[in-house]
């Protein structure tokens, strides 16, 4: 394979060369590894590639020298010939970076053809960047970073390009998500948060149509800025920021509303971008997902009278948008379950806490007042309810207590809500971690007013609801009716015995409600009646008071 570069570092000609690396370039576009090229050899053709990179020559030259580069940067052996300072600064300088680092103006014009160079140095630092962690370390120091964002104010010159664009966030996302030390300076440094949610408006505002859709190179691009914000916001301090910080995830919020809601060209356009907006959503400060609801007024689009988007003087698009998002995720999980449903219950749990108005209306989609329905379980049937209440025994941990943990918000974190809606079988698990096997309530503050009513079918049937299973069930026969006190006896003590033997050998393990309102294990079996008391043995209330 090294034959096919043999004589690069002889020829003088420019033209040669750029037969030269075309040839070699179109041989080996799908190609990932290097095997025939030792790392002398490519440390030959790494050198000459500067030489040509720093040397005078036509833009075409540039871009074949650094699509080279591109396409043996992919192999991660012997990669370090193609990690030297002064390659790597040779390939920021043809990205034009270092003039952006540099501030030294407004911004530059792109000539014909620079942008395929620029495009193509792009591409170089990606890959470098993915593969090596020199090169993640010396590319967050060597003014690369600070070229992506100053370049950002110029996002609105029809002079550069989409491709261009897509590159720098491409970088930048590889370099907050790999290098965590950066993200800090992105944020406050170089003031990174307000000139991304900036680009993350452009698309927004380009059409004036308001029926206008999203192409698919807006969601694309716009999808690599969210993963970039998801980045450098994940470890921000919710309950210590200032009001400039405060203003920033207000707006930033505003246009994640506006994601929700908007159209794309497809429904996979539709679901990537609602993805990555979820995942934002979820490192947002509480109070910034008032952000969500937009007031209606009589005259707005929509109107007072469309009143599957209105509740409570608010438009409630952007949450209903969530809710199919969590209800395609609960009927066809992409990729793994935990993948699938963590960020969007968890993105649900804290826009319930965080805005009592949302709280309310999920309440009243999800968990609406019972009917006949109680006739079937809780985890039977197609409804958002049904679907969540199913995933309460999931095998997989965290999607079990999110999805108890969103129920439970919902409910004002009130134990025996949360029994009457999913069953205490299916609340079993959240109750005994809260300690509230016993009822009670969570440390959560909520409004006491509440709209909770039961229907009169839910009336009816409310007498004979198993609360284990919380489900209506017909009256049983008693099956201890027509046995003998010595018969009840003996049936006692063989389920004692069967109890027992269970326990002996480990297959469960006999728990009472501790003083916390959590199970305790206990030794043996007979421990379980010692708190039982006889209400024959309790003596006569003689107080005459």
């Amino acid at each position: 394979m090294a034959a096919d570069l043999v004589g690069l570092a002889e020829s003088t000609s420019e033209e040669d060369v750029c037969k030269i690396l075309k040839c070699f370039n179109e041989k080996n576009s799908q190609i990932f590894v290097f095997p025939g090229i030792g790392s002398a050899e490519k440390q030959k053709i790494a050198l000459t590639l500067l030489k040509r990179l720093d040397n005078k020559g036509s833009s075409r030259c540039y871009a074949l020298c650094l699509e080279t580069v591109r396409i043996l940067s992919r192999d991660k052996n012997g990669l370090d010939v193609l990690t030297t300072e002064d390659l790597l600064k040779a390939i920021v300088r043809h990205a034009q970076l270092e003039y952006y680092a540099q501030e030294l103006g407004e911004g530059v014009t792109i000539q014909n053809g620079e942008s395929n160079v620029i495009v193509e140095a792009q591409k170089c630092l990606c890959n470098l960047i993915f593969n090596s962690s020199s090169v993640q370390r010396i590319c967050c120091r060597n003014g690369c970073v600070e070229g992506i964002i100053q370049r950002l104010k110029t996002y609105q010159d029809p002079d550069v390009t989409y491709e261009i664009k897509y590159f720098d966030m491409r970088m930048l996302f590889l370099l907050t998500a790999l290098c965590a030390d950066i993200r800090p300076k992105i944020r406050h440094e170089l003031h990174g948060l307000s000139y991304l949610i900036e680009v993350l408006d452009l698309p927004l505002r380009g059409p004036e149509q308001s029926d206008a859709r999203l192409s698919d190179k807006d969601v694309d691009l716009i999808n690599e800025v969210l993963k970039i914000l998801f980045n450098i916001t994940i470890t921000v301090g919710k309950n210590n920021m200032d009001e400039e910080e405060e203003a920033h995830f207000l707006r930033l919020v505003s246009i994640l509303h506006d994601l929700l809601v908007c159209d794309t060209t497809t429904k996979e356009k539709t679901e990537e971008l609602q993805n990555h907006t979820v995942n934002l959503l979820t490192n947002m400060p509480r109070a910034s997902y008032e952000e969500l609801l937009t007031p209606l007024s009589e005259g707005a689009v929509g109107g007072m009278d469309n009143k599957e988007v209105e509740y409570d003087g608010n438009s409630m698009e952007a949450v209903i948008a969530l809710l199919a998002f969590l209800d395609r995720r609960l009927d066809k999980p992409v990729k793994s379950l935990k993948e699938s449903l963590t960020p969007i219950l968890h993105c649900m749990c804290e826009i319930c806490r965080g805005n009592r108005c949302i709280r309310k209306y999920c309440k009243q989609k999800v968990l609406p007042p019972l009917r006949d329905d109680v006739k079937r379980l809780p985890q039977d049937g197609q409804t958002l309810r049904n679907k969540l209440c199913k995933h309460l025994t999931s095998s997989v941990q965290e999607i079990k207590e999110l999805v108890a943990d969103f129920l439970f918000v919902m409910c004002k974190e009130k134990a025996e809500k949360m029994v009457k809606y999913t069953g205490y079988g299916n609340a079993a698990g959240l109750l005994a971690s809260r300690g509230l096997m016993c009822g009670g309530k969570g440390p959560g503050e909520y409004s006491s007013d509440s709209s909770d009513s039961d229907t009169e079918e839910y009336l009816k049937l409310r007498e004979n609801i198993n609360p284990v299973t919380g489900r209506w069930e017909t009256e049983k026969s008693d099956p201890l009716a027509g046995m003998t006190e010595e018969q009840k006896e003996y049936e006692a003590v063989e389920l004692a015995k069967l109890m027992h033997k269970l326990h002996s050998d480990g297959i469960v393990q006999p728990c009472r409600i501790g003083e916390d309102g959590r199970p305790e294990p206990v030794d043996h079996i007979l421990e379980l009646q010692e708190d039982i008391t006889d209400p024959t043995d309790q003596e006569p209330n003689t107080d005459m008071d």
